[in-house]
């Protein structure tokens, strides 16, 4: 296929050379009904090029097939069978892949390190989930994806399950062995599904880990946003294989997505794809080299200890990891993650991609140079130096792996709407959770809907608060209250 050609954006730029006149939304008409206040800050461009997908981008009954033209493009380009393109994030595309493999009162197996975006799959659904356990660092807190022996004894247990689902690599950048996890579905006639939101980019560099299609799955769902030249909730699904159909697939989307699509998100992802297939290589080979000379760099600030392969990859652990997710424990600094980003944020305006009791991290993308890795090392260098600022630290109570692990006692979507109460956080000990208590970055939750709820966990949640974690999807986001399942 002709790389060179981005049909979207061909066809915006005809739409604003034939000089058209709307009498459609969006009601803002080019910008022209646009507080000139609103226009100050986004710019024109914005209003210019935000039209219809439809009768405006291209005709009522989409004749030019310029969506489907950029879809296959992207799917040529990455080596998926079929492609297709969301505007409502990896959030959506995960829900439509779930749908797609199971429903109601089926089960699906599930990595138990999901992004809240699978929960609310499993609550709009009704889907069982069967959680399977990931593989658990004790001494460092940290978990990574589940391992291909952990897949293999739920469907041992659970034969009638549907299909599997993987989170890889994970918003710390460790990951899977997905070609294993493929194997142990297949040989069952199941599909994997794997939420891949962290790895746009995995496709466009061989020293990058295997991307999903690669490795045999079915389903790969993917953020061109996170790591990729996207707009912020652009997306795309792969399919490949005969175990989903993609008539069943798009249906779901059609199910659950918007019916007034972005074109500035169909843009940037029509754009982002040439641009991987014509200077991807170059770009990563830039990018690597860069995070190979950061890491070197930060690992030579007292206090700072970067975790590379020998940390997060081996036996027990990672299958591999993303060099370009830079992680820093900070503990000898004596203070937490959280504290050191507030600091960071205040004092040098950097801004982190997550942080939690002992870690911050910075993610690199194709985007970044000498001039943003010097902006960062002088910041890191400066929250070094003023560690003594930010010390005692709240001490966060985190549980072993024993611990973190709830009975799911409920499926999530009856808990979730089924009769609750709201009860004091010390009260919600031993009762079943009917809400997501989510620390946001990364977005995993603690407890979900359905689980029933030990001391370790509600500590672990009040600790944290207490010490600057996020918990933003809680009725009561400070956890001094817990909203629960009225028990019969």
């Amino acid at each position: 296929m002709d790389h060179s050609k981005a049909p979207v954006l061909e066809a915006l730029a005809a739409y604003h050379a034939e000089g058209q006149t709307p009498f459609t939304p969006p009601g803002h008409k080019q910008g022209r009904g646009a507080d000139p206040r609103v226009r100050e800050v986004l710019g024109d461009a914005v209003f210019r090029s935000d039209v219809l997908a439809t009768s405006g981008l291209d005709d009522r009954t989409s004749s030019h097939g310029v969506l489907e033209e950029a879809q296959a493009l992207m799917a040529d380009a990455v080596g998926a069978e079929h492609t297709f393109f969301s505007t409502c994030g990896s959030s959506l595309s995960v829900k439509s892949a779930m749908l797609a493999v199971a429903g109601p009162h089926e089960k699906l197996l599930v990595g138990r390190d999901a992004h809240k975006a699978v929960v609310s799959g499993l609550i709009l659904s009704g889907i069982r989930p069967i959680w399977v356990t990931p593989q658990w660092d004790p001494d460092r807190h940290l978990a990574h994806p589940p391992s291909a022996e952990a897949f293999e004894a739920a469907f041992a247990e659970h034969p009638d399950a549907k299909g599997a689902l993987v989170t890889t690599p994970t918003p710390y950048g460790t990951c899977s062995d997905l070609a294993a996890i493929a194997q142990v579905c297949h040989r069952r006639g199941r599909p994997l599904i794997v939420d891949e939101a962290w790895g746009a980019h995995l496709p466009f560099h061989p020293d990058l880990p295997t991307w999903a299609m690669d490795a045999g799955a079915d389903v790969c769902v993917t953020s061109v946003h996170k790591m990729g030249s996207g707009l912020e909730q652009g997306s795309v699904f792969h399919l490949q294989g005969d175990l989903i159909e993609p008539e069943v697939l798009k249906s779901r989307e059609d199910l659950l997505g918007t019916t007034s699509p972005s074109v500035l998100l169909y843009a940037a992802l029509d754009g982002w794809r040439r641009q991987m297939v014509e200077h991807g290589r170059a770009l990563y080979d830039d990018a690597l080299a860069l995070a190979a000379s950061l890491r070197t760099r930060i690992a030579g600030i007292d206090g700072m200890h970067v975790h590379g392969r020998d940390d997060f990859c081996g036996p027990g652990r990672a299958a591999d990891m993303d060099p370009l997710q830079i992680i820093v424990d900070i503990t000898s600094l004596g203070t937490t993650g959280y504290r050191a980003a507030d600091w960071l944020r205040e004092h040098h305006q950097v801004n982190l991609h997550l942080c939690d009791h002992r870690r911050i991290s910075a993610q690199l993308t194709h985007a970044d140079d000498e001039h943003t890795a010097r902006t960062l090392l002088t910041a890191l260098r400066d929250v070094a130096a003023h560690a003594d600022e930010l010390r005692p630290a709240e001490q966060v109570e985190v549980p072993d792996p024993r611990q973190l692990r709830l009975e799911q006692v409920l499926l999530p979507r009856d808990a979730y709407f089924g009769p609750t109460e709201q009860v004091p956080w010390e009260k919600a000990i031993g009762r079943i959770t009917a809400e997501m208590l989510t620390p946001y970055p990364p977005g995993i939750p603690a407890a979900l809907p359905g689980e029933r709820l030990n001391a370790d966990v509600v500590r672990y949640l009040r600790t944290g608060v207490d010490a600057g974690m996020v918990v933003p999807d809680a009725a009561d986001t400070e956890v001094k209250s817990v909203r629960v399942a009225v028990e019969d």
